[in-house]
C-alpha cells in the first residue's frame, strides 16, 4: 500500500498494556502517557483509570495538547479486581456495572471516544443464562453511556478456553450477541483483536466475517498457544517476533487487508487501531513499542 496508513486508520497503543506497571491507574503514568504524546508515529492512545484525580487532570491537559483521538479500556477494571459482569449473582453483577459505569464518567472526563470491556466466566450448563445476564449488562452500559454523550461501547472478544475463558467468545455467538444489543443501541460495537484470533482456534476470515457489520475497533497484537509450557502462553500480548509466536508481518498483512476489504479501515471515517503489546519478562517497553511500529511499517507496505 502506497498510501499513508493515516488515511485508513488512527494508528494508536494501549497505553497500559505497553507499560504494564500502569494497569491499576497508579505507577509511572504521567511520563509514559508522555512517551505516547510525543510520538507522532501515533494518532490515538488507549488508556484506563488514572487513581490521583490532581494526576488525572494532568494526563488530561497532555492529552488535550496531543491532538490525539482517545480510547478508555475498561478491561482492567474488571481483570484486576475479579468482577464480572455477566456474573449469576445478581448482587456481584451489580458490583461490576458499578465499575463500569464509573469508568464511562472517567472515559467522558478524559475526553474519549469510546470505552470498551469484556464479558466474564461462565459455566458450559449455565451458559444461557450468562448469556442473558450479559445481554442485560450490555444493555445498560449502553444506555448509561447515550445518557452521558456521544461514547461508544464496545466489547472486546476474547477467547473462551484458553486464557481469559470469557462468554463471547467465538465468533457466531459474538455475531449473535452484537445483533441484539444493535438492533436496540447504535452506540455498540465490537472490538476485535488479531492476538486473540488464535486463541479463539479461528482465521482471520472466521473471525472477522461473521461480526463485520459491527467493528467498531481493532487492536493489533500477538500471541503464544502452540503448548501451555511455552513462555508467553495465552493471552500475554508479546512482541512480534516472540519464540512460537502466531502473529508477525505476514498475519498482521493479511489482517489488514481484510479490514480494507470488509471496509472497516477507509478514508472517510478511519478507525483507531491500536497496538496491544507488552513486554515479557525484563524486555524494555519502549523497544516493544518500537518493535510494534516497524512491524506495522512492514505489513502496510505488503498490503
Amino acid at each position: 500500500m502506497n498510501e499513508p496508513l493515516c488515511k485508513f486508520m488512527k494508528v494508536g497503543l494501549i497505553h497500559f498494556m505497553a507499560y504494564p506497571g500502569t494497569m491499576k491507574g497508579e505507577g509511572p503514568v504521567l511520563e509514559t502517557i508522555k512517551k505516547i504524546a510525543v510520538d507522532d508515529y501515533f494518532t490515538a492512545i488507549e488508556i484506563t483509570t488514572v487513581k490521583d484525580k490532581e494526576e488525572r487532570e494532568k494526563v488530561k491537559q497532555m492529552l488535550e495538547t496531543s491532538h490525539m483521538s482517545i480510547a478508555y479500556g475498561g478491561q482492567p477494571r474488571l481483570l484486576t479486581t475479579g468482577l464480572n459482569i455477566n456474573d449469576l449473582d445478581e448482587e456481584n453483577r451489580q458490583k461490576a456495572l458499578k465499575n463500569l459505569k464509573e469508568g464511562i464518567d472517567e472515559a467522558c472526563e478524559m475526553g474519549a471516544s469510546g470505552f470498551a470491556f469484556l464479558s466474564g466466566n461462565y459455566s458450559d450448563d449455565k451458559k444461557e443464562e450468562a448469556y442473558q445476564a450479559l445481554v442485560n449488562s450490555t444493555a445498560e452500559l449502553c444506555a448509561y453511556a447515550e445518557s452521558k454523550g456521544r461514547i461508544k461501547i464496545a466489547l472486546e472478544v476474547f477467547d473462551y478456553d484458553v486464557d481469559k475463558k470469557s462468554l463471547i467468545g467465538p465468533a457466531p455467538l459474538a455475531a449473535r450477541f452484537a445483533k441484539e444489543i444493535r438492533e436496540k443501541y447504535a452506540n455498540f460495537g465490537l472490538m476485535v483483536d488479531l492476538s486473540h484470533i488464535p486463541l479463539l482456534h479461528e482465521t482471520i476470515e472466521e473471525s472477522l466475517l461473521p461480526v463485520k457489520d459491527y467493528i467498531i475497533h481493532a487492536h493489533i497484537g500477538n500471541c503464544v498457544v502452540k503448548h501451555a509450557s511455552l513462555p508467553a502462553y495465552g493471552d500475554a500480548h508479546p512482541r512480534f517476533g516472540f519464540p512460537d509466536g502466531e502473529n508477525d508481518v505476514e498475519q498482521v498483512t493479511e489482517y489488514l487487508r481484510f479490514l480494507l476489504k470488509i471496509g472497516f479501515l477507509n478514508e472517510k471515517t478511519p478507525p483507531i487501531v491500536s497496538f496491544e503489546v507488552k513486554p515479557f519478562g525484563d524486555e524494555d517497553p519502549d523497544i516493544v513499542v518500537a518493535n510494534a511500529k516497524r512491524t506495522l511499517n512492514e505489513a502496510w507496505a505488503k498490503v
